[in-house]
């Protein structure tokens, strides 16, 4: 379910908070984890030190934030924070955001959404949030109509007019690649897409609007956020350092918040 990246161990999790100088951060695989590392350089200079914990889904993270088991995590975007605070009661508060990743639409089979055929097959992320972000781009494209007051957690369900009699897929985002062997497109989150070896500016047949709602944000527990360690990691991660990794790394597929 998780890897961990060097400096933390499955012991030490267990191990309740983190000194106000050495703090536990998830992740998730891609370019959170990779942005984070680059965090941890910048707040190494100013004494604070950055254990990195990756998680494989977006699941877990949260609940290892609320356990205890982390001090921090930054890979899920403000949508989803709300719905899992909604359905599991987290205590878990936003204390800054970070960056956009435009969710896309990417295909195997076709080049083009003119070219997709009656009674396609559509991979979508199977989370509630992440699944609702993919029926509204399709919305969006004019491939479904939803049905209004969905807000931003429509469900296949809410699809109140398909003309292809588009067939869904609900799949955990992490697989969404290897969903591209037996759909015609997916909807694939950008973290995922990368570590898939997919480019967003090459290979996507559509992206996500730039203005899209769904920013990505650092979340602590609640009572946290005004801990002194929160104030230097997102000073580390909203300095110049970081956004000119991001604008190098990932051209554009990756855009910051600040």
């Amino acid at each position: 379910m998780l890897r961990l990246i060097p400096l933390v161990s499955v012991l030490a999790l267990s191990a309740g908070a983190a000194l106000a100088d050495d703090i536990r951060v998830g992740v998730s695989p891609g370019e959170h984890a990779e942005i984070m590392e680059q965090v941890a350089k910048v707040a190494a200079a100013d004494g604070l030190t950055i254990d990195l914990v990756e998680f494989s889904d977006y699941v877990v993270p949260n609940q290892a934030l609320a356990d205890g088991d982390l001090d921090a995590n930054s890979f899920q975007h403000r949508p989803y924070l709300e719905n899992q605070i909604k359905d599991r009661g987290f205590d878990l508060v936003e204390v800054a955001t970070t960056i956009t990743t435009p969710m896309g639409v990417y295909s195997d089979k076709i080049e083009d959404l003119a070219e997709l055929p009656e009674k396609a097959r559509v991979a979508i992320p199977n989370d509630p949030t992440n699944g609702g972000r993919a029926l509204l781009l399709l919305q969006q494209l004019g491939l479904v109509k939803l049905a209004e007051g969905t807000g931003l957690v429509p469900s296949p369900l809410d699809i109140e007019d398909n003309p292809k009699g588009l067939k869904f897929l609900e799949l955990d985002a992490a697989q969404l690649p290897r969903a591209l062997a037996d759909a015609e497109i997916a909807v694939i989150n950008t973290n995922y897409a990368i570590a898939a070896g997919l480019s967003p500016k090459d290979d996507a047949i559509e992206m996500e609007a730039a203005d899209s709602p769904y920013v990505n944000i650092i979340v602590v527990r609640d009572g946290d956020q005004d801990q002194p360690w929160v104030e230097a990691l997102v000073e580390a991660y909203h300095s110049p350092e970081v956004k000119a990794f991001i604008d190098e790394k990932y051209d554009g597929a990756v855009l910051t918040s600040w």
